[in-house]
Formats: structure tokens, C-alpha cells, sequence
């Protein structure tokens, strides 16, 4: 393709953000007071690559590309592209847009964030060296080199929020944050994008208030002037607060509330499915396991014992009784069904059965099972430590006696990324539909440069590393869609990771908010109206 891709209009992006409760103030005519379980882990847009520190950090930051309501690609922060054979493409970027405090945007500001975005402390590494090299043509194009065929270049360009080269170099914050080693950093706590919203003050875990950006380049279609978040760990204080008007949003009702808030007057409840996976991983690296009772031996590198515990997991009972129908179960760790192209081969869960699963644990020579524990965080899935302690009980069943260690997301996240763990529950999505963002970071063996850094068991599978490194390079579609059914038969058949459902997101307001629910559950800002 050699000629530019050229939109009339792009409409302007934006992500999540909220409020609080402890803390919540009058209301006020175009102030959004919103909340969740967690809290945003860091204002570092690269530090972690979680959905709701990436959404609220979206409201500030922008990239070069963006979505729509749909989760379609539109230009953003560049206005067209056109890419010049396999390897190279060209963007021209915004003129006349501004950083909030003051530096105009220009081709400087992208190569510096592409490069910082490579770095090894960076969760989003892994996309950011797929980008290849960034550079300079003028204050308003830049060229990209890739290093290899990447298929779907636009939708990683996706991940890269665009920093201001001057104010991170002024302030000491050209490098990411060191988040799994509990750096504190100027741009953990300060923000400076080009987006609708600014921020105004933060407190972690208590509450993070926002402006908006008078000086914001596009056209905001919602009315929101201010946007108050507060992280609210429990459930059922988030829907007495948002029952009484303190809160105008909230974005994960618990799933037992759910039917209540339906029949609330004053209240609607916003339905969506998730492109969200939840699933357990297991340590595959360790030749002995820790926070066990075996010694010597690391009962998981052991297949038997995997599909032992995947064989007890009685799948229905967690759809039905506790996650409330709210649930997709499937046997393909993907979010979206789009990926695994809803081939029932890849979608089939092994099936439960109590007598098979322990059968197999004898077999591997754990007739009396053994003893494990499962992380999970508390305030970050739908019902995630409620999870955790069902399977524990299923899992008991068969001997296998499991210690659930729940802890706020941060701690949770920081103990994993470490590899500090034996089992942990965890979930995988994001706007990306495509295998390739689940392959690279999940499937592949841990290497330089992002590769596997979300295999967090450090599982070892030169088969399974080879056929999805080949379908990331992959440019003929036929031949790309085989490679990438072999690779979901191959970690089905080895039984890597326990997948368990897709879930469910139903968003909660009052009746006089208007919101736009999107599938990757990000919080659009900009397109929320309050009438008060």
C-alpha cells in the first residue's frame, strides 16, 4: 500500500476514571462520580498493563491510533497512514496539539515514547518492540522500521500511549517505573498527556479527581467536566452508594446485586459481555514447589496432575450458583471467541470427573494429593477470591488441600510478576481480539524483550514456542489461521493453564447517565453525559 489512509474526522478517545465514597463530595451538575473494587495501580502508562489502570490512564494519555464505540481502529493523535511494503510504514501526525502543560506534540514525542515503552521494567514491552524503530522524519511524520512482519501492527500501535519527551526528561522520568520492585517514581503519581482529562490530585487507594482539559485539540461529545474516582472494595458498598445517589457509576456490580439493581428505581444496569478470560496457572519451572508440602518433587510439571485438577473443576456449579449465569466457560485461554475463530476443537473444556482426577493423581503418585497454595487478588476479577475458594473446595474433593492467599490487586500483581507463586488465578483481555496478544506475552517461553513475561508458571514448551513465534510472522491468512489453531491444540493437549470462563460485565448507573459500553470494559469519558 503506498497511499495514505485518510479519515475526514477523528473522534477523540478516551478511558475510565472515577470517584469516591468515603470522600464524596455534593453533587454537582457534570461531575461523574464513579467507582470499582481496585484501585489504578500506577499514573506510569507502561508500568502495568492492567485493564483498569490502562483505562483511567487512557483518559489522560492518548495514542496514535484509537478505537470507536465498536473497538474499530480510528486515527487519534495521528491523522493518516500508509504503510510502504511488509516492513515500513508512515504516519503524519495531529498539528496543533498540546501536552497539558503547554509542549506541543511533535514526531520527537513518539520516538522517545516507542523507546520507552521497550524498556525492560515496561509491561507492555512486548508490543512496543513488535513496533520495531521509530523515526524522525519531520515535526509531524514519522517512519516505522519493523524488524519483522507483524499482522497486526494498528492494533499493537494501540497499547503505546504517547508521553512528552521534554516534561519527562525534566522531571526524571525517561525511565519506566520499577513497579514489581516497589519503585516510587515522579510519573507513579504525576501525569502529563495530551487527552480530555487532566489530573487534578491523587491519593491512592482513597481517591484520584479530574479536570477537564480546556485546551483538548478534539470534540468531546459528552458533558463530563469532572470526573471523581474512588476504588470501593466492597461490593455491596458500591451498590448502597450508588442506590443513594453518592455514586453515579459503577462499573462492576457484584453479580448477586445485579437483579436487585435492575429492579431499583433510579438505577439501570448496562449489559456487555467482556473480552476477558479467567484462568489458573500453575508453576511448571521450579523442580520443587513452593508453599507446598512436597519436597523434592514439583507434582505440577507433571501432566497427569494438571489435567487432574483441570478434570475436578466443576465448571457449571461456578457458572450457575456463583458467578450467576454471568459467565461464558470455555477451554480456550483467549478473551474473545473471535481469536480461536469458535472452533469447538479449541473452545472444548475437558470434562469433569472426580473418579478420572484422581485416578491421575495417583497415577503420578499422589494417591493422598497434596498440599498447595493459590494466589488471587481480591478486588480485581468478577468474584475472583470467591473463585479461588470454590476451586479449593472442589479441588479437595481429590485430596488436593488448597490454601487461597487473597490480597488487593497491587500486591497480588507484584508477587506473581516475581514469580513468587505456586498457582494463581488470573485474568487475560483487553480491546485486541487477535491470538497474537496472548501468544507472545502467555504461551511462548520466557525470553528477552517481553516475550513470555506473562507466563508467570515459566513453563518450558520449545514446540509450543515455535508454532506461535511462526504465526506472529506469519503474513498469508490461511496459513496464519492453521499455525494458530496449532497452537491452541498444542497448549490444550499439555494442559499449560486451567482456563474457566469468559466473563460477564454488566455496568451499573443511575438512571440519568448515559455511558457507552464497550466489550473491552473501558470507560469512555468522553462519551458520558450526567443530567442532573
Amino acid at each position: 500500500m503506498t497511499r495514505f489512509t485518510s479519515f475526514r474526522r477523528a473522534p477523540a478517545l478516551l478511558a475510565a476514571a472515577g470517584l469516591a465514597l468515603a470522600l464524596l463530595g455534593p453533587a454537582h451538575a457534570q461531575t461523574l462520580r464513579w467507582a470499582s473494587a481496585g484501585d489504578p495501580l500506577t499514573l506510569d502508562p507502561y508500568a502495568q498493563n492492567e485493564s483498569l489502570t490502562n483505562a483511567i490512564n487512557g483518559q489522560v494519555y492518548e495514542f496514535l491510533v484509537g478505537r470507536d464505540r465498536k473497538l474499530e481502529i480510528v486515527p487519534l493523535l495521528a491523522t493518516e497512514w500508509k504503510q510502504d511494503g511488509p516492513l515500513k510504514w508512515t504516519f503524519k501526525l495531529r498539528p496543533n496539539v498540546k501536552f497539558h502543560d503547554g509542549r506541543p506534540f511533535t514526531a520527537d514525542d513518539v520516538v522517545f515514547s516507542l523507546e520507552r515503552a521497550k524498556q525492560p521494567t515496561s509491561q507492555i514491552a512486548v508490543y512496543a518492540n513488535a513496533l520495531g524503530t521509530a523515526r524522525k522524519i519531520d515535526d509531524l511524520t514519522v517512519e516505522f522500521t519493523l524488524p519483522q512482519v507483524e499482522p497486526i501492527f494498528l492494533q499493537k500501535l494501540n497499547t503505546i500511549y504517547i508521553m512528552s519527551k521534554g516534561w519527562a526528561e525534566e522531571n526524571k522520568a525517561t525511565k519506566t517505573q520499577d513497579f514489581a520492585n516497589k519503585e516510587e517514581s515522579f510519573a507513579a503519581r504525576h501525569a502529563n498527556g495530551t487527552g480530555p482529562y487532566m489530573v487534578v490530585s491523587r491519593a491512592p487507594g482513597v481517591k484520584t479527581v479530574y479536570k477537564r482539559n480546556p485546551g483538548y485539540w478534539g470534540k468531546i461529545d459528552g458533558n463530563v467536566q469532572e470526573v471523581v474516582y474512588t476504588p470501593i472494595g466492597s461490593g455491596a458498598t458500591r451498590t448502597a452508594a450508588l442506590i443513594s445517589g453518592e455514586l453515579d457509576f459503577v462499573l462492576d456490580p457484584s453479580p448477586p446485586d445485579v437483579e436487585r439493581l435492575r429492579r431499583t428505581s433510579g438505577v439501570k444496569v448496562i449489559d456487555g459481555p467482556e473480552n476477558r478470560v479467567i484462568y489458573i496457572g500453575m508453576d511448571q519451572g521450579r523442580d520443587e514447589l513452593l508453599y507446598s508440602n512436597v519436597k523434592g518433587k514439583n507434582p505440577l510439571k507433571d501432566l497427569r496432575v494438571r489435567k487432574a485438577l483441570y478434570h475436578a473443576v466443576d465448571i457449571e456449579t461456578i457458572k450457575t450458583k456463583l458467578m450467576n449465569g454471568q459467565a461464558a466457560p470455555t477451554g480456550a485461554l483467549v478473551p474473545s471467541p473471535l481469536a480461536s475463530f469458535g472452533d469447538p476443537d479449541i473452545e472444548k473444556r475437558l470434562p469433569y470427573d472426580v473418579e478420572l482426577a484422581k485416578k491421575l493423581l495417583a497415577e503420578a503418585g499422589y494417591p493422598n494429593g497434596f498440599e498447595v497454595t493459590l494466589d488471587t487478588p481480591n478486588d480485581r476479577y468478577v468474584n475472583d477470591e470467591r473463585i479461588a475458594v470454590t476451586l479449593a473446595a472442589q479441588w479437595a474433593r481429590i485430596g488436593v488441600k488448597v490454601r487461597v492467599n487473597a490480597q488487593t490487586k497491587s500486591l497480588f500483581f507484584n508477587k506473581v510478576e516475581k514469580l513468587d507463586t505456586s498457582m494463581y488465578l488470573f485474568g487475560w483481555g483487553g480491546s485486541i481480539t487477535d491470538a497474537e496478544t496472548t501468544f507472545t506475552p502467555i504461551y511462548r517461553n520466557r525470553g528477552q524483550k517481553g516475550v513470555g513475561e506473562y507466563n508467570r508458571g515459566n513453563f518450558k514448551d520449545d514446540e509450543l514456542d515455535a508454532l506461535a513465534a511462526a504465526s506472529s510472522q506469519e503474513a498469508d491468512p490461511a496459513r496464519r489461521k492453521a499455525l494458530i489453531k496449532q497452537v491452541f491444540l498444542r497448549h490444550n493437549e499439555q494442559v499449560h493453564h486451567i482456563p474457566l470462563h469468559r466473563q460477564f460485565i454488566p455496568w451499573a448507573a443511575r438512571s440519568n447517565v448515559e455511558v457507552v459500553h464497550r466489550a473491552d470494559n473501558w470507560l469512555e469519558w468522553q462519551w458520558v453525559t450526567v443530567n442532573r
